[in-house]
């Protein structure tokens, strides 16, 4: 689970041996967005651009506009060809250096030299980045995306146990549960929103039972909150709605560390705000984990649900497997992480002092960003890498990160798509987009790929089925469906492939 936040950077095969140009360099490529026309070079752009200050290079990739949201693919294919590092602007108009191709992904995930604290951002960059305004990123900002070993190191051992795989597994009948409950509120409709009804929901109501979140909080939570990670520039007119959110995120945390320390227990919470009182944590380390398992720990899965989804609904004959399969779900799983992974670009990191990095030279303090989805769709380490192939094996893809920055709750998230796909095929038959592809809204958050909506239709659904409590590789099986593509002109081809569980010690390894 990572958050959606545009503040921090993190992911990486084979690298191009093309060197980009430099800032200032005169020879650099006219600019590119997800709207220019190879063949002519004439840029139209979806949305309307910041203006270039002398001091910028010229060639800067803009990475924003709702046709780069939609289908931001051709544009990393691009990027990869001419090279393994670019230079990028933002909406906010902060402008990054980033990263493209699997092996060049990996090496800067593991660079040493590339710290994460904002701290280490110049002046260029904290002028324009999409960042909290104090107090609030003071006490809500020190979580584990923007921290440094040996602080990392010691924060991270202190949640890592109540992600541990053997707890995810231990808690999957009461995650069926979830599921189920909410698939039973308009399975039998055969019209939904897959958004509202459902992703928007489950990710929550796992993360409350994994992290002990009572159930007086739980409900009391403004899923409107979670926006507080989307990039609002300090110029943006939707500036004082995001400082709005923020004031009120910050109130419950407190309230609900108040509640912890009065009402304590053995889970997560409970574990962080003793770890305070014992001098373990500071007071804004205590809160910017709370902020970080609150919004990391749902948002991206939500997204994650929808771009999986979205994928199977444009491949009807592997959405029609895995309903009639669904012992294919790890695997699939796996792959449509691949194909099209939520957390679509890493937070920032940046170097303490100029540096090179895969031919690029970059400043002190410039943010450096790493395209988790161009890495996985990379040619040189992926046969086929635009094809859905379930059957496609190895599969190590960057979905989750790499290095001390993987995702901790990866085990959690796996558990939650494999729950989510094998409820929602087995429950509504004949799923199929009830509006043209090319009118969903993909959100417009930096980091992250994901659908504010997903309206679909269904066929009768069948009932729960009765005490199934699926375990890792184990589905309920239901009647396979058959899937009809949607009437969008959009549709992309495919083809098929042949809250007491114990808390049990995570295994130790590198990422930790």
């Amino acid at each position: 689970m990572k958050p959606t936040d545009p503040n921090s950077p993190d992911t990486i095969g084979p690298m191009d041996t093309a060197a980009p140009a430099t800032p200032g360099d005169s020879t650099t490529s006219p600019p590119m967005n997800a709207t220019t026309n190879p063949t002519t070079n004439a840029t139209e752009k979806a949305t309307t651009a910041h203006p270039v200050e002398p001091a910028e290079p010229r060639g800067l990739v803009e990475l924003y506009g709702p046709a780069y949201k939609r289908d931001p693919y051709p544009l990393y294919a691009e990027l990869r060809e001419r090279g393994p590092v670019h230079r990028v602007r933002f909406p906010s108009g902060v402008c990054a250096w980033l990263v493209t191709g699997y092996e060049a992904a990996q090496r800067a995930l593991t660079d040493p030299r590339l710290g994460k604290h904002h701290s280490r951002g110049n002046a260029a960059w904290q002028a324009r980045a999409s960042i909290m305004p104090e107090p609030q990123h003071s006490q809500l900002q020190v979580h584990l995306l923007h921290q440094d070993p040996p602080r990392h190191t010691a924060m991270r051992r202190m949640i890592t146990d109540a992600f541990a795989p053997q707890r995810v597994e231990a808690l999957r009948p009461r995650f069926q549960e979830l599921a189920d409950g909410l698939l039973d509120r308009f399975a039998g409709v055969g019209r939904a929103d897959l958004v509202t009804e459902f992703a928007a929901h489950f990710p929550f109501r796992v993360l409350a039972e994994v992290i002990g979140l009572p159930e007086e909080f739980a409900v009391r939570f403004d899923r409107d909150w979670g926006k507080v990670v989307q990039p609002v520039g300090p110029a943006d007119p939707g500036r004082p709605a995001y400082e709005a959110r923020l004031r009120g995120l910050q109130q419950y945390i407190a309230d609900l560390v108040g509640h912890k320390r009065r009402t304590s227990g053995a889970d997560l919470l409970s574990r962080l705000v003793a770890g305070r009182d014992a001098g373990e944590l500071t007071q804004e380390e205590l809160g910017s984990m709370v902020f970080q398992l609150l919004v990391a720990g749902q948002e991206p899965v939500t997204n994650q649900i929808t771009t999986a989804l979205v994928t199977l609904l444009r491949h009807p004959e592997h959405l029609a497997a895995l309903a009639s399969r669904p012992e294919l779900l790890p695997r699939a799983v796996e792959e449509l992480l691949r194909h099209d992974a939520a957390f679509e670009l890493t937070t920032w990191r940046f170097f303490a002092e100029d540096s090179e990095l895969h031919g690029a030279r970059i400043p002190a303090g410039d943010s450096v960003i790493v395209s988790l989805c161009a890495a996985n769709r990379d040619p040189r380490r992926f046969a086929d890498p635009d094809t859905l192939d379930f059957d496609r094996s190895p599969n190590p893809h960057l979905a989750f990160g790499h290095g001390i920055h993987f995702c901790p709750g990866a085990a959690l998230a796996r558990a939650e798509l494999q729950i989510s796909l094998g409820t929602l095929l087995r429950r509504l038959p004949g799923l199929r987009l009830a509006v043209p592809e090319d009118q969903l809204p993909w959100i417009p958050a930096v980091l992250a790929r994901g659908v504010n909506h997903l309206p679909v239709t269904y066929e009768h659904a069948p009932e729960r089925a009765p005490d199934q409590a699926p375990g890792p590789g184990t589905y309920a099986t239901g009647c396979p469906i058959t899937a009809a593509r949607s009437t969008s002109a959009t549709d992309a081809p495919g083809r098929p492939s042949s809250r007491n569980a114990p808390h049990t010690p995570a295994p130790r390894d590198n990422a930790c």
